[in-house]
């Protein structure tokens, strides 16, 4: 048998030699075609030459990972997790690749093939040999995305914070000993507190909805749940809204159990020293974080406990894409890592009943006894009741709301909740409560400097305005703000301090003595000795009368949290809410029941098919791109299609926000509905019909929001 080239001769090889000369052959073509190749010969990495690359496109069409070629030279420090820079959109001439825009990405898996039958190109540059992108961070934010109909690298984009080189050149320090079981503390006033603390000090995954008890305590009682997680080897992850909050956790925890073992991640702190702290928890050293929204990525080794506080807080949920909500997170990373689950507020929301409610979390609460002893008096005062006294006509308020803050003010400080910051030029009638508009454009009435009424968009006046719906021709401020109704206070008691508090100037603290502190809701600073004599609680009805499926569930939200900052009834603590005292959420403040109101809520939710019982998503866009998308979408078959209908336009001197249309665009918005165990569908045809659009390049995009929170 000759040969010729190292190949056996066809017509000399019999059948079988064919077969496996055939075979032979195609084995080489196969790995010929799988090898990778650089241009001009460049020696490749040995053993695993392919990277496969995350590029940091937040594109839904372009949600896949890349393949490149890894150079020699860059072997060691090519390592998945770490940052890199790669030509993308490069495109192959004359056996090379050529072009491309230099961006960064993650390289997330190292390879010996490449299905990509092309000329690979090679990493650029190797930024940096930290290995930021951990395979469990990798998982999670995978995860996220897909459930949020969101791109992969979107979702990294929120997950790890932006390089800082000198942060990364300073090493971080040695782990320290894990510190000592924490006594249950104040935890021992909820019936199953201090169970619940010595299963995370035992490694158990414990899962529990808490209504904490008014008072200044919840920060101490977040800190020693860390603290038994940390005490039993593993790790802890506590989210709060704000860094007002954050600051009180990090206090509480930093004297539980020392300094060394915790950090603080917050804006506050400042890109550098925040990555350095980020990356002293990616590297092992400290193994409990404290912080707002953008800690739930947190890359916390061995994660024994997740907790969060008050998850009906707007800031919870991110307002960049693709917009996921902190508590969905953490319950994500609670199954995925097998960690505790801890879910507290002073309030309960719809969807922490649930989780009690489908037996994937226990209810954690103290006895109504506790909860009376701890819990201020609430008084109920009628919007429309009339003022006797002259004073109280001054301030606007009703006599027994003038004559709670007048006997307050004699043992302490006393608490203003308003609804807004700032004036409220915008007007109302003073007998339906219905808002003043404009005839001629339906824009809303201002009051100007002389006193006539006029147009807020097109300036005509109203000399002649009358309530289209009652008739009447008297008008009130619709909002009163938190500046306004300081003046007023101060006039109407002289000798008494007054402290506003908002979102231009937030206190943290104020005195134990007597004082007016007006405060808009989430700003109300603590008052130092045992808390406030007193607390008003101011428009009741603005709050109530939100057009918002959550209205009264987050005007009970905001009442709890000025009213736990007042003394309990045993030390004479007293709140006056100026609101219909039927109401449902205005009962469950004077029962201080937010747990029976959640579930109450919940149930109307299940009989008429709304979240969370239902899964949503919102499409929003152009009328004609809004149509053709839901129309494309390959939803599941019992989807529910509301609408579309217009979205309202932004008042033009509103700061544009995430969400908004264009300026000078009519936008509509479509709501699908499924229900529960579609939501993963739901997301999944969303965002495949996305990508379709933006491959064929049809329309403009289309905005889409899973689980919107700002539903009519």
């Amino acid at each position: 048998m000759s040969r010729e080239n190292g190949r056996p001769e066809a017509g000399a090889a019999g059948a079988g030699e064919q077969l496996a000369l055939i075979r032979e052959t195609v084995r080489e073509t196969k790995a010929e075609r799988a090898k990778p190749r650089t241009w001009r010969g460049a020696e490749l990495a040995a053993g695993l030459p392919v990277a496969r690359v995350l590029v940091d496109k937040g594109l839904v069409h372009l949600d896949r990972y890349f393949d490149y070629a890894v150079p020699a030279a860059m072997d060691a420090e090519a390592q998945p997790g770490v940052r890199v820079r790669v030509r993308f959109g490069a495109g192959e001439k004359g056996g090379r690749r050529e072009g491309g825009k230099l961006v960064s990405g993650y390289i997330v898996e190292r390879a010996a093939e490449s299905d990509y039958r092309g000329v690979l190109a090679p990493i650029a540059q190797v930024l940096s040999s930290e290995r930021v992108l951990t395979p469990e961070l990798l998982g999670l934010c995978r995860a996220v995305a897909d459930r949020y109909a969101g791109t992969l690298a979107d979702v990294v984009q929120l997950a790890v914070p932006p390089r800082r080189a000198r942060a990364e050149a300073k090493p971080s320090p040695a782990p320290l000993t894990p510190n000592a079981p924490p006594e249950p503390g104040s935890w021992e006033r909820y019936g199953a507190g201090a169970g619940f603390l010595a299963a995370l000090t035992r490694g158990d995954a414990p899962r529990a909805v808490w209504t904490a008890l008014p008072g200044a305590t919840w920060p101490g009682e977040l800190a020693r749940a860390a603290a038994a997680a940390l005490a039993g080897g593993r790790g802890a992850l506590v989210v709060v809204p704000d860094g007002r909050a954050a600051a009180r956790v990090d206090a509480a925890l930093g004297e539980l159990i020392g300094e060394g073992r915790h950090v603080l991640l917050t804006a506050d702190a400042g890109p550098e020293e925040r990555y350095r702290r980020w990356l002293a928890v990616s590297r092992g050293a400290v193994r409990a974080v404290v912080g707002t929204r953008a800690a739930m990525f947190a890359p916390v080794a061995d994660l024994g406990l997740v907790a969060l506080w008050d998850d009906g807080d707007a800031s919870h949920s991110d307002p960049h894409a693709p917009q996921p909500h902190a508590r969905e997170v953490l319950i994500q990373r609670s199954v995925n890592e097998r960690a505790g689950f801890l879910l507290g507020g002073l309030s309960c929301t719809v969807e922490a009943a649930q989780l009690v409610e489908t037996g994937w979390a226990r209810p954690l609460a103290a006895d109504r006894e506790q909860v009376r002893a701890a819990a201020p008096l609430v008084r109920t005062v009628s919007d429309g009741d009339e003022a006797r006294d002259a004073a109280a006509r001054a301030a606007r308020l009703p006599s027994m709301a003038w004559q709670v803050v007048r006997e307050g003010l004699k043992h302490g400080p006393v608490l203003v909740q308003v609804p807004r910051r700032g004036y409220a030029p915008r007007l109302a009638c003073e007998r339906c409560r219905t808002p003043a508009r404009c005839r001629a454009c339906a824009g809303p009435l201002e009051s100007q400097e002389a006193g006539e009424l006029a147009c807020a968009w097109c300036g005509r006046p109203e000399p002649d305005w009358h309530c289209a719906e009652c008739g009447g021709a008297r008008l009130r401020a619709q909002i009163v703000g938190a500046r306004r109704t300081a003046e007023e206070l101060g006039r109407v008691f002289p000798s008494v301090p007054v402290r506003t508090s908002g979102r231009d100037h937030v206190l943290v603290t104020v005195p134990g003595a007597p004082a007016l502190v007006v405060s808009t809701p989430g700003a109300e600073p603590v008052a130092e000795d045992g808390g406030y004599a007193a607390a008003l609680l101011l428009d009741g009805w603005a709050l109530l009368g939100r057009p918002d499926l959550r209205a009264g569930e987050e005007a009970l939200r905001r009442w709890l949290g000025a009213a736990a900052l007042v003394r309990g009834q045993a030390e004479g603590g007293t709140v006056a809410v100026i609101a219909e005292p039927t109401l449902r959420p205005v009962q469950a403040l004077v029962r201080w029941d937010p747990v029976g109101h959640a579930v109450r809520e919940l149930a109307e939710r299940a009989e008429l098919g709304f979240p969370p019982v239902s899964r949503m998503a919102s499409v929003a866009g152009r009328a004609d791109d809004v149509v053709e998308l839901l129309r494309d979408a390959g939803l599941p078959a019992e989807a529910e299609v509301l609408g579309p209908v217009p979205l309202p336009v932004p008042d033009p001197g509103r700061p544009r926000r995430p969400g908004d249309p264009p300026p000078g665009e009519q936008w509509e918005r479509a709501l699908v509905r499924v229900r529960p165990g579609q939501g993963a569908a739901l997301a999944a045809a969303l965002k495949a019909a996305r990508a379709a659009r933006l491959v064929k390049r049809e329309g403009e995009a289309v905005r889409v929001r899973i689980d919107p929170p700002d539903l009519g």
